[in-house]
């Protein structure tokens, strides 16, 4: 059963070990390789854990975590969706997307926005986002990444 519940700072670890198993696969042709080893370096506590105090989420099945989602308040952004390889193409980024929507939406938000990469576009286009113009997506580590920045009304 899937299940969605909030991070804690205890999960950061296993947040960002989330995310650089879903980058390392799925973003495979859409960026490079030295891009995506940059974007994967470093581990939790180099400032990870400080996004879980965000509105950070663990999709879990059988209580174990396969998933994640943050929505960013200050930002009206929608971040970190990312699932486990061995649970892609199952529904699960889908179901974390519309927990946050909805909860975008109980918390007063009128529109979300997120920077899509470059292989997730359609994924959003799908799923109501608009958005067409690529830019570059600048982290807190200073790496650079293409990206399409995307709005959805709620």
């Amino acid at each position: 059963m899937f299940e969605i519940r909030r991070a804690e700072p205890s999960d950061a670890q296993t947040a960002f070990d989330i995310r650089l198993q879903a980058i390392r696969h799925q973003c495979i042709g859409a960026y490079t390789a030295e891009q995506m080893l940059a974007w994967t370096v470093g581990a939790a506590k180099d400032g990870y854990g400080d996004l879980m105090e965000k509105h950070f989420y663990l999709g879990c099945i059988q209580g174990e975590p396969v998933a994640t989602g943050m929505l960013d308040l200050d930002n009206s952004e929608i971040g970190a969706i990312f699932v486990l390889p061995g649970f892609m193409q199952q529904g699960i980024g889908l179901k974390m997307l519309s927990h946050l929507e909805c909860l975008a939406r109980e918390l007063g938000l009128k529109a979300v926005n997120l920077d899509a990469t470059l292989n997730a576009t359609d994924f959003y286009r799908r799923c109501g986002f608009v958005g067409d113009e690529p830019a570059v997506y600048h982290a807190p580590s200073g790496l650079q990444l293409a990206c399409v920045p995307m709005a959805k009304r709620l």
